[in-house]
């Protein structure tokens, strides 16, 4: 996978971290890499130029991790709608993933980080990228890893009005 053309944005209030993913991203030949330490900074460097992925703390002071995959996804004004997020967190619960999930994360990705997993993650938006879906309250990547082949219409959940059910 050949990376020198990606443009990468590291969301993460803590300086350490940033440096780490920054040296794991430039291993694997990642050549234009901008950091951001709080929410504003980030929605205004991906406003201003070409990012091509970004990788989001889930804790940050102020707004925080959830709130920018938010303000990216669904913000009349966003300045990227379809902009692939690599959500980077300690917390790892189930309703952490979920959270992130619904905010409209591509990928989640648990502390430590491993530069195996960034690669993987980094793959998985770039080579195998999920469709996206637009509903009143959600934009983002389809939340299903898989074709479900008793799916049989257009609405995704059997409580969904009009679905029949199964």
């Amino acid at each position: 996978m050949a990376l020198e053309s990606i443009s990468a944005l590291i969301l993460d209030d803590n300086a350490h971290m940033r440096g780490l993913v920054r040296v794991i991203l430039a291993g694997f030949g990642v050549r234009n890499i901008e950091e951001a330490g709080d929410c504003a900074q980030a929605v205004a460097i991906v406003a201003g130029g070409e990012i091509d992925i970004a990788f989001v703390d889930m804790k940050l002071a102020g707004l925080d991790g959830l709130e920018f995959c938010r303000r990216i996804r669904l913000a009349p004004d966003s300045p990227n709608r379809y902009l692939p997020i690599v959500m980077i967190t300690a917390y790892s619960e189930r309703s952490r993933v979920i959270d992130a999930i619904n905010a409209g994360v591509d990928e989640f990705l648990v502390k430590p980080v491993r530069a195996v997993d960034v690669a993987n993650r980094v793959n998985a938006v770039v080579e195998r990228r999920r469709p996206f879906v637009e509903t009143p309250t959600y934009f983002g990547p389809d939340r299903r890893r898989r074709d479900d082949p008793r799916h049989r219409g257009p609405w995704r959940r059997s409580n969904d009005p009009g679905t029949v059910d199964i």
